[in-house]
């Protein structure tokens, strides 16, 4: 399963397409046990018949996915690692970035496979992201990118020292 980054500093897709009441069942679903399985989305039919009574076919999952995807509600699909056990640190930082670079600085942002979250906040340190890695020089080398790129010198890093909560799930209403 692969997934994309998208910059939070577009409009978000709920302001784009409002979505129907088997679109909201779809994305609830997925976004919390997501069959690892060679059929996912057939497991998903079934799930949906069983726990919504909603009979659709295993390709509609899939099409419904992909839409999702396109349209931007679902940015990534994959799993999410507990990283301590297998060696990685996660770090959060933040930036301030002026309004005319965010969508340079999303870009180059998301363009890193070890960002795993990236979004724009009404604050004085205006983009967040997440970064995962297993040597702490990745970070200070994606830093000094970022720094050399934009010319921007104010990076709050913020290394986890305990995790609270690895797993958010946003529940729609059908």
């Amino acid at each position: 399963m692969s997934g994309h980054k998208s910059s939070k500093a577009k409009s978000s897709a709920s302001s784009l397409t409002p979505l129907d009441p088997t679109s909201c069942l779809v994305l609830n679903m997925v976004q919390d046990g997501f069959p690892v399985t060679s059929r996912p989305y057939q497991i998903l039919s079934e799930r949906l018949l069983k726990e919504a009574n909603l009979t659709i076919s295993e390709d509609e999952v899939f099409s419904r996915v992909n839409f999702l995807r396109e349209k931007g509600f679902i940015r990534r699909l994959g799993a999410i690692f507990n990283a301590g056990p297998l060696g990685y640190h996660s770090t959060l930082c933040a930036i301030k970035v002026p309004e005319p670079l965010l969508e340079e600085i999303a870009a180059l942002i998301n363009s890193r496979p070890e960002v795993t979250h990236n979004y724009v906040r009404d604050h004085e340190y205006n983009v967040w992201f997440t970064f995962g890695h297993d040597e702490p020089r990745q970070l200070e080398d994606f830093l000094d990118q970022l720094r050399n790129v934009s010319g921007l010198s104010d990076v709050l890093v913020l290394p986890a020292k305990k995790v609270y909560k690895i797993k958010a799930v946003f529940t729609l209403p059908i």
